[in-house]
């Protein structure tokens, strides 16, 4: 029963894609490595895939070495976000309902097997505001290194 488990976490791990596509705005080497890439703090660019003139951008950090240029090293739970309105915001009835609190706008493995790092969204509807929220998890321990985001949902141009 636990290696069925086991090969169910893996299967769902590994099946996983982003929610939304990510764009790399750039990064900047934190650590030297003789071999393989150095050790990074990576910036990328998502839009949100259910409301239209939200992007955020996330930092985070990106192991390097031989591991990190194969994809076997561990990322750290490290990371920041920043999300912008962009252009009109119209929501979505479920998102003003409080239905998709907690939906999963981003998702990127940090690991080769069992560890993410995701954005999710909330909605505060008493100050018409969005929460962006990111975090680490893994299927044993997540971490509580955490960083949130907020865009308040004003009118466009005009």
């Amino acid at each position: 029963m636990k290696i069925r488990m086991l090969l169910l976490a893996v299967a769902l791990v590994l099946g996983m894609t982003s929610v939304a596509a990510a764009e790399e705005i750039g990064s900047v080497s934190t650590v030297f490595k003789l071999l393989g890439a150095n050790d990074k703090i990576v910036i990328e660019a998502f839009d949100d895939p259910e409301i239209d003139g939200v992007t955020c951008y996330l930092s985070r950090a990106k192991k390097g070495g031989v591991k990190g240029s194969l994809g076997v090293a561990e990322d750290t739970s490290d990371a920041s976000i920043d999300c912008v309105q962009t252009g009109p915001i119209t929501l979505p009835s479920r998102v003003k309902s409080g239905k998709d609190d907690g939906e999963a706008v981003f998702k990127k493995r940090t690991s080769l097997l069992f560890k993410t790092m995701q954005v999710v969204r909330f909605f505060d509807p008493k100050r018409n505001v969005l929460v962006y929220l990111t975090y680490s998890d893994r299927v044993v321990e997540g971490s509580p290194k955490n960083s949130i985001s907020t865009v308040p949902v004003l009118p466009w141009g005009k």
